[in-house]
């Protein structure tokens, strides 16, 4: 029997959406609503928190808070992430079906971890709604984990451990020491911290890279590697245990986690 007994995964970034690309321009272009000019590294700073979480953490930073006031008279506060807020979700919606390709290797490594007998679970800074769109075009690909635990869905979310408990009870999985959280982004390794899991951050599909499969392919190796590193030591700040590239390169680093729990260690 495995030594690991659930791996959780984040979706976008993670194990759809190679570079965590769908919310991008919905973020640039729900602030543009407002007569607020952000860019695309601006947007991607708070990624992995839930979604009116992220857009509040974007009106916190002093550049774009200094443009709101310009642009609507007066400093932003919860009312503006509302109003903002209103807006990224159904346009969220609207797009996240163009970017619901699962990451290579992502289908096969689940399927020999279920053989192992892990058990599949999922968190995510989607709500509930856009995941609705996104949950059959993943199955049709072959990913349907065991649980899916959403923004919204609980009082905190990342990087609280309030999303790993729920995975807990769901998936009847104890003690946090023998379930991996596998995620692209530093709240999303945090999440499983807190939670006193082992963490796998994803480097290249996701987004502290923010490139799609083709563009990281034409990137010479050693601008590649140069990404591999700042990604991997972004991800190491927030506490992952392992980093790899994408999760087809998950099962020897699961490997590895298990080899060091047989020996005692713990996260």
């Amino acid at each position: 029997m495995s030594e690991v007994r659930a791996v959780v995964f984040d979706w976008a970034g993670t194990v759809i959406d190679f570079g965590s690309r769908a919310p991008m321009g919905v973020f640039v272009e729900a602030f543009a609503r407002f007569g607020v000019e952000v860019s695309v590294a601006e947007a991607r700073g708070p990624m992995g928190r839930p979604k009116w979480d992220h857009i509040a953490a974007m009106l916190a930073e002093p550049r774009i808070a200094a443009a709101w006031r310009a642009a609507q008279g007066a400093a932003p506060d919860k009312a503006a992430v509302d109003r903002i807020y209103e807006i990224f979700v159904p346009m969220n919606e609207a797009v996240v079906a163009d970017y619901a390709t699962l990451v290579a290797g992502a289908a096969e490594a689940v399927a020999v971890l279920r053989e192992r007998g892990c058990r599949i679970g999922s968190t995510t800074g989607y709500t509930r709604s856009i995941m609705a769109r996104l949950l059959p075009l993943a199955a049709a690909q072959g990913f349907s984990p065991d649980n899916l635990v959403c923004a919204g869905d609980l009082a905190e979310g990342r990087p609280s451990p309030m999303n790993m408990y729920r995975t807990f009870l769901d998936l009847g999985v104890w003690p946090a020491a023998r379930v991996v959280k596998v995620d692209d982004t530093g709240v999303g390794i945090e999440e499983g911290v807190h939670a006193g899991c082992w963490t796998i951050g994803v480097a290249l599909s996701g987004n502290e890279a923010g490139l799609a499969p083709d563009e990281l392919a034409a990137l010479p190796e050693g601008e590649r590697q140069a990404l591999r590193e700042r990604a991997g030591t972004a991800l190491r700040r927030h506490g992952a245990h392992l980093v790899i590239d994408t999760v087809a390169d998950l099962l020897p680093a699961i490997d590895a986690i298990e080899a060091r729990i047989a020996r005692g260690e713990r996260p």
